[in-house]
């Protein structure tokens, strides 16, 4: 059902709409605030946009799902060509066509689509049941699950249903919400930078609801996004069991400012209602739209003090090295710095020279998964259909070294000795060089990535399904003490596993682990100091230093792998071990 709106019925519906903004399912305050001026009213000689309102109820994401939208469609839109798009959470805001129509008339922004979106709700089966509300599920949670929303079904949807061509350049696209709103505008940027990068926030609730009160910590860590935001909030705002609302919008900004982001903010005396966003948010969408076209870049002035800028180089990002791959695992890298990375399902491990160009090195290779080079320059690697460890020599001829082993990755020292991980029997073995498998740990709930610190005295290991990997103290037989859960890694919002799994050391003594996030960079005392996201949108599987001095960051992700050039430089533990700088604070 579409139902197409005079300029007048639309301003009745945003009144309406004003008066009864949800504050996380609460209900509002009264309106205090400043008053709207000019651009939000309407302006004689204005050209009047048109307003479609419509309902959606074909949601995948959201199964069972009904909700109505509306779609602003500019008298002066160039059907020609895709079309900028802002959306809006919670329906019509902010006078939002009438501001479209007087700043667009004015040239202060590009033509653009409008489309406002209410939550979902499962409509209940009686008159004498509720429905159920989706509102904060959909908007206060910090995962993806909403950005997939607007991006895979509601604006194809309106796109197709409205006739429009709308840009998929996230530089063209932004978007705006109140309260639980605002942090689902946000979150949709973060998660999804590739798809939106304007964001208006206005009273949001980055607080204790569904892990929105994470998001200051995750900006501090995180590599920098393309991505420019506009914060209002009110000293009165909400202070309840989820914390103090004003305080958390303060925090983010602090954090945005912090980590080099192009953010402004307007602090008012309000509690928690839509006026004072509804006054200011025509200057608020001038200052998210200037200089367009211009694309909006990650860090722009080089204002971030991350500490992801200790191992990051400035300007220099993920590259491809090569894809077309079913999956890529286990690189390893030799004494020339070329790249070696498996593709167990087709029992390949290909060879990426320091040419740049990707060869297939071995082939027939029963799944081998985990690798890495050892002292005497063989590549050992763990066959999983045969269960075997097996170490190639520089013309892909193999020598057996165990059997009836189930390796997930291995580690390989200046002596010889191999660890690896049988991720389902949970346990750790140890291989003295020449000798036979023995068990040295048990009870880790994944067991996956396993390496040495840059002295070779402690042992690191990953635990794919928990939040803190683990360490120990190698002894002289080979053995391991002094097990301890250590490294503190952060997940995905409502994971259950932190999906750490392979591992790489620096020179400074730092630990990368490839996790749900992205490679996570930790101190030598466990401490994670940052978060660099992965380059596709697949599951990091590893992270390797390579390149001839070591300072390139290799990752496999799904079918491909990429690089990029950074500060510091890998630590190899075929090499004779040294004692790294200690840890800071």
């Amino acid at each position: 059902m579409m139902t197409s709106l005079t300029r007048a019925a639309a301003i009745a519906v945003l009144t309406a709409a004003l008066a009864t903004v949800p504050a996380a399912q609460t209900t509002p305050p009264p309106q205090t605030g400043p008053a709207p001026g000019p651009d939000s009213q309407v302006q004689p000689g204005t050209p009047a946009g048109e307003v479609i309102k419509a309902e959606f109820a074909e949601s995948k994401i959201y199964p069972g799902t009904w909700r109505e939208y509306w779609v602003y469609i500019p008298k002066q839109l160039d059907r020609s060509k895709p079309a900028p798009v802002m959306v809006f959470q919670d329906g019509l805001q902010y006078n939002a066509p009438v501001v479209f129509d007087n700043l667009i008339h004015k040239k202060a922004i590009p033509p653009m689509v409008g489309v406002f979106v209410m939550h979902g709700r499962v409509r209940a089966p009686a008159a004498d049941a509720l429905d159920r509300m989706n509102r904060s599920l959909e908007y206060d949670a910090v995962s993806d699950e909403y950005a997939r929303f607007l991006v895979d079904e509601m604006l194809p949807h309106v796109a197709k249903t409205h006739g429009l061509t709308l840009s998929s350049d996230p530089n063209d696209r932004a978007i705006a919400g109140n309260s639980s709103g605002a942090i689902a505008a946000f979150v949709a940027a973060w998660q999804r930078p590739d798809a939106f990068r304007r964001v208006f926030s206005a009273i949001g609730t980055y607080v204790g609801l569904r892990g929105g009160n994470t998001l200051p910590l995750l900006i501090r860590k995180t590599e920098p996004k393309p991505i420019r935001i506009f914060l209002q909030d009110g000293r009165n705002d909400q202070n309840n069991y989820t914390g103090s609302w004003f305080i958390a919008n303060q925090d983010v900004l602090a954090a945005l400012e912090f980590s080099g982001y192009d953010v402004n903010h307007e602090w008012g005396d309000g509690e928690h209602n839509s006026r004072h966003a509804t006054a200011l948010f025509p200057d608020a969408l001038k200052w998210l739209w200037r200089d367009w076209p211009a694309p909006i870049k990650a860090n722009a002035e080089g204002k971030s003090r991350q500490d992801v800028y200790q191992t990051l180089l400035p300007g220099e990002g993920w590259q491809l090295v090569s894809e077309g791959y079913r999956n890529t695992d286990g690189p390893a890298v030799n004494d020339k710095g070329e790249l070696f990375f498996s593709e167990p399902s087709v029992s390949r491990i290909h060879k990426v020279g320091l040419d740049g160009k990707t060869t297939v090195f071995a082939e027939n290779t029963s799944g081998v998964n985990g690798m890495m080079f050892g002292p005497d320059g063989r590549l050992y690697g763990g066959a999983t259909r045969t269960k075997q460890i097996v170490a190639y020599d520089a013309a892909g001829a193999t020598t057996l070294i165990a059997e009836n082993v189930t390796v997930n990755d291995l580690a390989v020292n200046v002596k010889g000795d191999i660890y690896f991980t049988d991720s389902p029997a949970k346990k750790v073995w140890y291989i003295p060089k020449g000798g036979q498998p023995r068990v040295v740990d048990e009870g880790i709930e994944y067991p996956n990535g396993v390496m040495f610190s840059p002295d070779q005295t402690l042992l690191y290991v990953s635990d794919h399904a928990a939040q803190l990997s683990w360490t120990f103290q190698i002894q002289p037989d080979g053995s391991l003490a002094h097990k301890q859960r250590y490294f503190y890694v952060h997940m995905p919002d409502a994971a259950t596993r932190s999906g750490a799994d392979g591992m790489v050391a620096d020179t400074n003594g730092s630990v990368y682990i490839a996790t749900f996030l992205g490679v996570q960079v930790f101190d030598q005392i466990g401490k994670c100091h940052a978060i660099i996201p992965p380059p596709g949108r697949g599951s990091l599987s590893s992270v390797k230093f390579g390149g001839a001095n070591l300072d390139e960051l290799y990752v496999t992700n799904g079918g491909q792998v990429f690089k990029r050039k950074v500060k510091t430089k890998g630590a190899v533990s075929w090499r004779p071990p040294f004692k790294p700088p200690p840890p800071r604070l």
